[in-house]
Order: structure tokens, then sequence, then C-alpha cells
């Protein structure tokens, strides 16, 4: 019989009553494993509903009562390292090694959150005027929602809840129903925690769940990472009705690799940073631009790395890459290959049609490298979230620097060299929201903020760190004035002299 997963609300699963489900399908195989039930509008009011209950008492608990919570919720994440990342294994595909890296970088957050206490410090300026004081707070906002994409199942929405309940507010989640499972356990293990019920809530569903939130009288904030379109519609949509937002969209990150740039370490680079979990990121390295007579040596040591990498089920040790998500995304990455000589590209390596023995039916793709790539044909100009990397070839590093601010996206970036001027340089003029100098993936570290410019973020904020801290609260301002107390009424006495 088929698994079902169900939602997660007020601290107990609750089954789906709206009789719609979502099948949900391990990669390596192409079977369908487990069933994931969609929420219907009632769904969604309830999950609110509970969070709304829960925040009359959350909301004024103490930072003691939080932090305590989070502590020993931190303890069972780690020890539950390995069931988190099997799961997500199961049914994203990805390598058992890349799911612990994911459930590291979102342990990161639990972390920061379990240090609230300093960020939520306020500030007080003591006798702006004669007798008056200034004093600046920070307070929850009450119910807020998250909602978070297939491709890192439990790290982003770890970027989100935690944070936000350490800073009062109550949560709902509505993870991706490709792979649904993690979430339920990041939740069940919350709970176990001593987190109080309705705190933290799982919704799963599709456009109608997501709706429903952005549309919802009682939800104050909408977090959201996922593709461009999707982002622009959150933002949108929840702005309109009057909900602070934060929604990443999608990339086309570049590596800018210089003249002088260690080559091999340039190629390493770009083999972990464009086929690592076969793409499916949006801080993926997706574009490397090779200035002046580097190009064909470059590409020659990428070659030589990507035909090296072992493809196979993300539960075999062995495996360096696991399969693409479905078989429909399978053969739309692979569309970008196929049709990439006829629009100018030199196909170096093609990994269309690559398969796994024994596995025929699962979601495989082979990794793909493009050559002598234009900035118009559809593998550069798309964001493809599968394991192909365009490699584009300019003269100088003013033009590779031009050619990359024209992008409509400014999620990451990179450059490599051994020339700290021009690394100055390329930090203070390059039109992203994360730049890495010989580092391919900047994924900021947990107190700092993740985000990008332009087309990959849409509102203020960006997600986690102190940008985190500020988006799940508001401030507050109190100005006070008191008499002071030798200046009581006649017939008061506070033990003060009256002698001025």
């Amino acid at each position: 019989m088929t698994k079902t997963v169900n939602h997660w609300i007020g601290g107990k699963t609750v089954e789906g009553t709206s009789g719609q489900y979502g099948p949900v399908t391990d990669p390596a195989t192409g079977q369908v494993t487990t069933r994931v039930a969609l929420a219907s509008v009632e769904e969604v009011d309830a999950a609110v509903a509970a969070a709304k209950a829960a925040y009359a008492t959350w909301g004024t608990s103490s930072l003691a009562q939080r932090t305590a919570v989070l502590f020993r919720y931190r303890a069972l994440l780690d020890a539950h390292r390995d069931d988190i990342a099997a799961l997500i294994t199961a049914e994203h595909g990805k390598v058992h090694s890349d799911a612990l890296g994911e459930v590291a970088r979102g342990l990161e957050i639990v972390e920061l959150a379990c240090g609230i206490t300093t960020q939520l410090k306020g500030e007080l300026s003591t006798q702006v005027s004669n007798r008056v004081d200034v004093s600046s707070i920070r307070q929850s906002l009450g119910v807020v929602a998250g909602i978070t994409p297939f491709n890192f199942p439990a790290m982003v929405p770890m970027w989100m809840f935690p944070l936000a309940i350490a800073c009062g507010n109550t949560f709902v989640l509505k993870p991706s129903e490709k792979d649904p499972s993690a979430a339920n356990l990041l939740a069940e293990l919350a709970a176990e925690a001593g987190l109080p019920d309705g705190v933290l809530n799982v919704l799963h569903g599709d456009k109608v769940a997501v709706d429903g939130l952005l549309n919802h009288p009682d939800v104050a904030a909408v977090s959201f990472v996922g593709s461009t379109p999707i982002a622009r519609y959150i933002h949108a949509t929840a702005s309109a009705n009057g909900k602070r937002v934060q929604a990443l969209g999608g990339a086309k990150n570049h590596m800018l690799v210089l003249p002088d740039a260690d080559l091999d370490a340039a190629a390493d680079a770009a083999v972990s940073a464009a086929y690592g979990s076969a793409g499916e990121r949006c801080m993926a390295i997706s574009a490397v631009v090779a200035v002046g007579a580097i190009g064909d040596e470059l590409v020659a040591k990428i070659r030589e790395r990507a035909e090296k990498i072992t493809i196979g089920p993300g539960n075999d040790p062995a495996s360096e890459m696991g399969p693409l998500i479905t078989a429909a995304h399978r053969d739309k990455v692979a569309s970008y290959v196929t049709g990439a000589a006829a629009q100018g590209a030199e196909v170096v390596l093609d990994g269309t049609g690559h398969t796994v023995e024994g596995l025929e039916d699962g979601h495989w793709i082979g990794l793909s490298l493009l050559d002598k790539v234009s900035t118009d044909s559809d593998a550069y100009k798309d964001e493809i979230f599968g394991p192909v990397l365009c490699v584009l070839r300019v003269e100088t590093y003013e033009d590779g620097v031009a050619l990359m601010n024209a992008s409509p996206f400014g999620n990451g970036t990179a450059i490599f060299t051994r020339d700290g001027g021009a690394a100055r340089r390329f930090q203070l003029e390059i039109q992203a929201g994360m730049v890495g100098v010989n580092v391919p993936i900047p994924v900021p570290v947990g107190y700092h903020s993740f985000g990008g410019w332009k087309d990959s973020l849409f509102g203020d904020h960006h997600i986690y760190g102190n940008d985190g801290v500020h988006f799940y609260t508001r401030g507050k301002v109190t100005t006070t004035r008191w008499p002071d107390p030798a200046d009581a009424p006649a017939g008061v006495d506070l033990g003060f002299p009256r002698n001025h």
C-alpha cells in the first residue's frame, strides 16, 4: 500500500480531507512510492487558525522559554541527521553526502536562532531632551508562512521557521509537494523538543494552498524560495494583500576566470559548482566566462574532470551525482543540450542519453558541457536547473563584467584570479547579491544573510542572518518623559530633597 504524507497541524498529524493527492516519486527508480495530501482552502484555514491560537501564548513567551526549546531542537536534529538525509535522498534523489550537507547548513540557522537573545536586544537613548528618553524594540508579527522549493526540502525550511519562531511568531510551512516527508520529520522533532502545539504547522498542497496563504487575512508575512516567475507572483499577490514578503527567485550564476587564475582550481570549482546536486540549486554555477586565451585549456580541464563523475542512486556511497527530481524536468533539461548546436554552441559533453543499468526508469541525465555559447541562446538565457554548464569566451575583464551585469539575474557570482586588485574591483562592480573570490558557491554562513539582486529577489529583505531577524519582527519606538521625583505633589514624600 502506498504511504500517505499528511498535514501536521496543531502538534499532530492531520489526515487530508480534500480528497486530492499528489504523487511522490523515487527519482532513482521512477516509481511512485508515496502520495501527499493536497490541502483545500478549508485546510489552509485550519492550519492558520492553529497558528493564530498558538500565537496568543507563544508571542508573549519569554526568550528563555524559546531558546530552551531551540537548544533541545538543535540536539535532536543533530541526532537525526541521517534520518533526515535519507528522506531527502529517497524523494529528491541527491546523494547522501549532499543531503547531509543540506542538513548541516540548515542547522546553522537553528544555531543562530538559539542565540536570538542578543539579536533581539533593543536600543536606548537617554536625555534626548530634558528628562526625555527614547527606546527602540522589535516585536513579533504574528502568523507567518513559508513556501519552499523541492531542491532543498530540509535546508530552506530551516532557513525560515527557526528564526521566525525564535522571534515569537508562529509558522505555517508549505513545502514542495514533490518531496514532502522531510518537512514532517522536522515538525515532529520540534514537537519532541517541546515546541507548543500550533507554533509550527506543515501544510501540504499545490497552488490552492499557496493562494490560500497569500490571501489569508491572518497571515502577516510570507517567505518564499523558488523560480523567478513564481517569486514575482508571490511578491505581487502577498504585497497587494498588505503582507510583508521576501521572495527569492531564480538565477544564472556566472564564474569569471581571469588569465592569471589557477586553472586546475578553477576547473575543480566549476565541476563541483555546476554538477553538484545535479545542478538543481539556485547557487549552481551555470555559466563560466573565460577571459583571454585560457578558454581551450580551461574547457579541456573541465571536461577531463566531468567525465570521471560517477552517476547513480543517491543511497549508493559510490555515487557522486544522482538523478533529477522528475522525468518531465529531466526531459526539459535535456532539451537545452539537444538544441544547443543549432544555436551556435559547441557540445563538448552530451549527457542526455545517460542511463543507469538496472534502473533504466529513473530520471537520469549525464553531465553536459557547452562551449562557445552565445548570450542570445536558450541555454544561456534560461535557468536550466540541471547538470549543464555553459562556457562563454570574452577578451577582457571589462567584457566579462559587462556580459555578467547584462543578465537579468543577480543571485551569486564568483571570480577566479590571483590578483587582489582585480578581485576587489570585481567585488564592487559586479551586480549580484553574493560574491565569491576563488569560492565558486558563495552561500553566506548563517549569521550573514542570503539573497540576490535584480530578478533573483523580490522584496527588501534577504533571508536569515540580520535580515531574517528584521523580516520576522517589526520595530517600535517609545519616547518617555518622567517628572523629577523632587517635583512630586505636596503631601507625597518620596524621600527626595526639595532644594532645586
